[in-house]
């Protein structure tokens, strides 16, 4: 099986280089940020996301991503929602038409470590392929804070691909930065590793690993309904492509600049920061998407 990774949201750095850019494009004259449609097909309808939860996991943990997961189509959250966050996704236009629906399907447990603490990109493959392999699915890995993956914490927090032959699927990885990397691939909940320190927001499911996870998995499955086989919409190449989210790195609401995510909402009784409501009450903070009609990075807040 071959593979396409991309990087996920974490890289510190590139968020200094972007808004650099921008501030000095700014000057001049502000161009517009356009991903390319590439005019290959995008995955619409209803979508069965897989997970294989590698390593441990509490109960409270894996419940903070599934509400996440299930939030997605739900219409029953107050606004800002993670709903219409992820309506966004809709307006990526392909020869077929129609928005993507997520729904929770398998939930496959290894907490033995059956591949070991220390996994390369085809340990991802392997796993994921556990999900099954079928169209119209994709299926997570997750990997808990003892694991360490090929590039986690160097050049990326997750990432997403695809298999080839007659049926392709596509698959997608985050891990658990808590131990390793929090001011890299969970910022804004730890100090950040480069750029301008400033103090980081309380997460808004008390834990900084998942809260980033979250995160990563919002960046990695818009990335993947958008741009599945690599041939959908992207900037750049296609072995580093910006993507949805990844052209909007380290903005979460309006106002972001290099440091500071923007202005989010603040929990009254916790003092965390959130700017999307989700089931069961759940409170999340999810990055800013890249709008088609607009060519702007969407906040929610």
């Amino acid at each position: 099986m071959a593979s396409n990774y991309y990087s996920a949201t974490g890289a510190i750095f590139l968020i200094f280089i972007f808004f650099l850019s921008t501030s000095m494009a700014a000057l001049v004259k502000e161009q517009p940020l356009v991903l390319k449609y590439h005019r290959g097909p995008l995955l619409k309808g209803t979508i069965t996301v897989n997970l294989i939860w590698y390593g441990k996991f509490t109960p409270i943990q894996r419940s903070i991503i599934v509400d996440y997961l299930q939030s997605i189509n739900s219409l029953k959250a107050p606004l800002p929602s993670v709903s219409t966050w992820w309506k966004t996704t809709e307006k990526y236009k392909s020869g077929t038409l129609g928005s993507s629906k997520l729904v929770v399907g398998k939930q496959i447990l290894d907490e033995n470590y059956s591949l070991g603490k220390y996994l390369k990109n085809s340990h991802i493959i392997f796993l994921a392929a556990k999900g099954g392999h079928l169209s119209g699915s994709v299926n997570v890995v997750l990997t808990a804070k003892e694991v360490s993956v090929v590039g986690f914490c160097m050049n990326r927090c997750g990432g997403h691909g695809s298999t080839r032959g007659p049926t392709r699927s596509a698959y997608a990885w985050v891990g658990n930065s808590e131990t390793q990397c929090p001011g890299y691939c969970a910022w804004p909940f730890h100090q950040p590793v480069y750029g301008p320190q400033t103090p980081p927001l309380v997460a808004p499911n008390g834990d900084v690993g998942v809260d980033g996870m979250v995160i990563n998995l919002a960046t990695v499955l818009a990335g993947t309904v958008t741009n599945p086989f690599n041939n959908g919409y992207f900037q750049g190449p296609p072995t580093a492509p910006l993507e949805a989210v990844t052209a909007c790195t380290g903005v979460f609401g309006s106002g972001a600049y290099p440091g500071y995510a923007g202005n989010v909402l603040t929990d009254k009784t916790t003092g965390a920061s959130y700017n999307a409501h989700g089931v069961n009450g759940r409170k999340y903070l999810l990055p800013a998407m890249w709008d088609p009609q607009t060519s702007k990075c969407s906040t929610l807040v």
